[in-house]
């Protein structure tokens, strides 16, 4: 009985520090990020699908991801802390020791640029560009002003170069426009998660959002939401300008910049928590649609 108790004790913390890395790293925003770069890498591929070299690019960009995310929290354990959202990380709750996480976010690194490097130099320059723009430019910027977000739109962005330069080893006019598509897309996704965690962000002495005099979010985000995803319809149709897809996607792709720029408007308008989320929501879609059309009509 006594042993089975043991077991049963050995088991709950290994499920529970299995459980601490996947919130280290941001487990499902991370695969997120694998998604894009995989996606663009296959759009931009000439000549039949490499799967191994896929594996490699999913590898390489998880775990510079991943590094990325842990250092980003172990620069931010003492602020998790105060917000009800992050209070639960195992850095802010005191699972996990710093030093631990610095190590994790280490060797993660080392083999996810290794593993980048496999394709080119630029695959590897511009993870690393991305892992050092997240955790050391975006991370205290946070703090200092709302032009962290167009700072954070960078790294943001630069999976989906990633994938392409993996793909075509070097840096194309198809690798800038699915770039510029993911960069302008971060703002309306951001306003509006911005805006439904004000308080818990404000609470952290984040000044992500603007505000009003009175400590409220300036409601022009929801324009600004609204023009950047109008933005996104004349570049989301780049990919067919160039030759890579056909008519069909950017008919999708054309749709979905309208659409999110509708919601975006709504947002202006409302400025209430239904419309975030409605834009919110819209949001998660846009990109994971947007590159399968571009894939499919490709195909």
């Amino acid at each position: 009985m006594q042993t089975k108790v043991i077991e049963r004790g050995v088991a709950s913390l290994a499920w529970q520090k299995v459980q601490d890395y996947k919130m280290l790293v941001k487990f499902r925003l991370t695969m997120t990020v694998v998604f894009s770069s995989v996606m663009a890498f296959l759009i931009a591929l000439s000549g039949p699908v490499n799967w191994l070299a896929v594996l490699i690019l999913a590898s390489g960009g998880f775990l510079v991801t991943g590094a990325a995310n842990a250092l980003n929290q172990v620069l931010e354990r003492d602020y998790d802390k105060l917000m009800k959202r992050t209070a639960g990380r195992p850095l802010a709750a005191g699972r996990m020791s710093t030093s631990e996480a610095v190590m994790a976010a280490g060797f993660m690194s080392l083999f996810g640029i290794t593993l980048l490097a496999l394709f080119n130099p630029w695959a590897a320059f511009l993870g690393t560009l991305a892992l050092v723009a997240y955790a050391f430019l975006y991370t205290p910027m946070k703090r200092i002003s709302p032009s962290a977000v167009a700072v954070g739109a960078v790294p943001g962005a630069l999976p989906t170069l990633i994938g392409c330069v993996a793909a075509q080893g070097e840096i194309t006019f198809l690798g800038l426009s699915l770039f510029a598509l993911q960069f302008l897309w971060q703002f309306p996704h951001f306003w509006s998660i911005g805006w439904l965690g004000h308080e818990d962000y404000a609470h952290a002495g984040y000044k992500l959002m603007p505000v009003t005099s009175s400590g409220a979010c300036d409601r022009r985000i929801g324009l600004q939401a609204f023009l950047y995803a109008i933005f996104l319809v004349p570049v989301s149709l780049i990919p067919y300008t160039l030759g890579v897809s056909g008519w069909i996607s950017a008919v999708v792709v054309g749709a979905l910049g309208l659409g999110y720029a509708w919601f975006g408007w709504k947002f202006f308008k409302a400025g209430s928590r239904k419309a975030a989320l409605q834009l919110m929501f819209f949001s998660f879609a846009y990109i994971p649609v947007a590159l399968v059309a571009f894939f499919a009509d490709k195909i």
